[in-house]
């Protein structure tokens, strides 16, 4: 059985019977045109397309970009409340707020979550996000007071441009005010502004990483599933249509690709003088469908599967692999949290390869484009 054949019984199973042929157009969008170096294989099972995490209705996107160095932040604004989940895969995480998302504690919805470069010193642009949800009423009722639900995630981005610049609480504000329901920038906009991948070998073979974001309709439903992912992995990004690695740890001349997970299975590499908590990939899911913060939470967790499919090395020591699943609830057909999960995969996948093919180069890190181009 192929993977269309198969991918059809599984969300057939888990409740989306509904869904239109596989590869088919579907009613909104474009279908992402090949860029140098891409494989030119059949897109991935649903009716996948570039489409945008703002694809899902509720939802807005806004980037602080640092002219001065390559950092910034990205906000998902909810602003009318969105059930979260949340999963954290990575061993070195930097994140805020991910206690509140376990499905046992009180608040129900978030108002906003933030991605930021500038390792833990990024945080502090949550308080920026805060600042202006409250001046506009937003949050959690307490009392008198609102408090608005802003969790957030950090990369690691210091080693690239000046490590004294990175997102403040203004950062996170004016990422805000830059917010649309409409199409959004990735590359090399807001956290994945410094991004780099393919950091097992150094730093010094490393390649430019991104933000990219991808989304799922499905056929027939009314169903949007998408992601927003800001790549800043130690492993290699590969195309799981073809196999082939699209950006990673380079040869030592930097002309070609070193296959971290070749030279692993040698034994080269294997015992490494490397830093942990430098990387991360962080991320954020979403649909328009309706479900409480435990079934969120499966979603978040199935999610990561496409991190697995698109970056080998994933989930190390040296990573804080996380990634926030939210709820707008503004489609009331109900569905199977399974299959949703399912499509999750494959929207992080796609808003992965998006990341890493939409980057430009920075200074000693060549982009995916720029080594296509090149060989």
């Amino acid at each position: 059985m192929n993977r269309r054949a198969f991918a059809r019984r599984l969300l057939g199973m888990m409740g989306l019977a509904a869904l239109a042929p596989l590869g088919s157009e579907p009613g909104a969008g474009h279908k992402r045109g090949l860029h140098q170096g891409e494989s030119n294989m059949p897109e991935p099972s649903a009716s996948t397309t570039h489409g945008s995490i703002t694809d899902v209705a509720g939802l807005r996107v806004g980037h602080f970009t640092h002219q001065r160095r390559p950092t910034g932040c990205t906000v998902v604004l909810c602003e009318k409340g969105a059930v979260a989940g949340v999963d954290v895969r990575g061993s070195a995480p930097g994140t805020r707020e991910t206690d509140l998302l376990n499905p046992i504690n009180t608040v129900q919805r978030v108002h906003a979550v933030l991605l930021s470069g500038g390792s833990a010193f990024g945080l502090d642009a949550a308080a920026g996000v805060m600042r202006y949800l409250e001046e506009r009423g937003i949050g959690f009722p307490m009392g008198p007071i609102t408090v608005p639900i802003v969790p957030a995630a950090i990369l690691f981005d210091l080693g690239v441009g000046d490590p004294k610049i990175r997102p403040t609480a203004e950062s996170g504000y004016l990422a805000c005010q830059a917010a649309t329901a409409g199409a959004i920038a990735e590359g090399n906009v807001g956290a994945g502004a410094g991004a780099t991948v393919g950091k097992l070998f150094g730093m010094e073979r490393a390649m430019k990483g991104g933000l990219g974001t991808a989304s799922i309709s499905v056929g027939g439903t009314g169903i949007v599933v998408a992601a927003l992912m800001a790549v800043n992995a130690v492993g290699d990004v590969r195309d799981p249509r073809s196999g082939r690695i699209v950006a990673g740890a380079r040869t030592p001349d930097g002309k070609g690709f070193a296959d971290a997970i070749a030279q692993m299975r040698s034994g080269y590499g294997v015992v490494l003088p490397a830093q942990p908590g430098v990387n991360s990939t962080i991320g954020v899911v979403a649909t328009n469908v309706a479900f409480d913060k435990a079934q969120m939470t499966k979603i978040a967790q199935m999610a990561h599967d496409g991190l697995a499919r698109t970056i080998n090395p994933v989930h190390t020591p040296m990573d804080g692999d996380t990634l926030f699943a939210l709820s707008t609830g503004t489609l009331t057909t109900p569905a199977s949290h399974g299959a949703i999960g399912a499509l999750a995969a494959e929207a992080v996948a796609e808003a992965v390869l998006r990341a890493v093919r939409q980057a430009e180069s920075i200074q000693e890190f060549p982009s995916a484009r720029e080594l296509a181009s090149a060989s």
